[in-house]
């Protein structure tokens, strides 16, 4: 896989965009409709854009303006909560904090992480499960905790509507996944990107070349792009280009252990030669922490060899997190 910053512009629809509206409908005709499509997109890239989400155009415009808030405020007002000292998974990461692709420069974003809102005297947080804690909140901006407690409630129910729509596409019943969806882990993250510089590090990039841990991220863009994918068919770079009033949604690597590599978790990236300042709200949504992870039984056909041990959703993500620190 070739790490220069190049990319073959191909026509979007290269990417399916599906209309998940369906999976709304009390037909079975209509939701096994969407589930079909599901199936084609996870067997290809494992990258789909999804239309009639039913996210509010509203609240999504509020997430956007309050992310471009907290990135404007002083370095000293964002480190004050800096996810470094905050507990597990919260708040700041500076510029540079990140490096996700061995060998190369560090990446070239900041973000602000956010989790499921808990107290500190919670169980869960004094048991010290995994990406269990409170939530750290930047002060002097009145709108930013209302709009992301509400923008990450949406989330949870897209999510919940996405898994569904998966377990169809695994022609498995449609609330297969209603276990794993209970009291779920999901972290919802703010990044922004500073445009390329013009004379930039070998490798030097908005983010490095990855594959997510989660089962599901849903990613809004703002409309800069940036956004690579590896065709591993083709050995190319492709634009995932920003499509209003869409979310891009990718498998990962959960998703590809859990479907015993049946579905893809596709390694990507992101550069920004906008010239602009670039913004994008991924939500990684894991589900509940105890919910084993062994082979999917539609994915195990024609003798197929069981390719990873059973695991749960907490174990997994902690392997793949500490396979990143080595």
């Amino acid at each position: 896989m070739t790490s220069q910053l190049t990319a073959v512009s191909v026509h979007r629809a290269s990417i399916p965009i599906i209309d998940i509206s369906g999976l709304s409908s009390s037909s079975p005709k209509e939701y096994e409709a969407v589930g079909t499509a599901l199936r084609s997109a996870c067997l290809d890239k494992g990258f789909f854009y999804i239309s009639h989400h039913g996210v509010p155009d509203e609240l999504i415009r509020r997430v956007f303006d309050q992310a471009r808030a907290f990135f404007a405020q002083t370095e000293a007002d964002k480190k004050a909560i800096n996810a470094g000292r905050t507990g597990p998974n919260r708040g700041y990461e500076p510029v540079g904090t990140q490096v996700l692709e061995k060998g190369m420069p560090a990446d070239l974003k900041e973000s602000f992480l956010i989790g499921r809102e808990l107290s500190a005297d919670d169980p869960r947080v004094i048991a010290k499960r995994f990406d269990h804690g409170p939530n750290f909140w930047p002060q002097g901006l009145a709108d930013f905790r209302s709009a992301m407690q509400a923008y990450y409630e949406a989330m949870l129910k897209l999510s919940w509507r996405v898994m569904e729509g998966l377990a169809l596409s695994l022609r498995l019943p449609k609330d297969y996944f209603a276990s794993f969806n209970q009291d779920p882990i999901a972290t919802l993250r703010l990044l922004h990107y500073p445009p390329q510089p013009a004379v930039a590090a070998y490798g030097e990039k908005g983010c490095g070349a990855h594959t997510d841990f989660s089962a599901i991220t849903l990613l809004l863009q703002d409309d800069c792009g940036g956004l690579q994918i590896w065709d591993e068919t083709n050995s190319q770079w492709i634009y995932a280009e920003p499509v209003s009033g869409t979310y891009i949604v990718n498998l990962g690597d959960m998703m590809a252990r859990w479907t015993n590599d049946m579905y893809r978790s596709t390694v990507h990236r992101v550069v920004n030669f906008s010239g602009r300042e670039r913004y994008s709200i991924p939500f990684f949504y894991s589900g509940h922490a105890d919910y084993p992870i062994e082979p999917i039984p539609t994915c195990m056909v024609n003798g197929g060899i069981q390719k990873y041990r059973k695991t749960t959703v907490e174990a997994h993500l902690r392997e793949r997190i500490l396979a990143t620190r080595g």
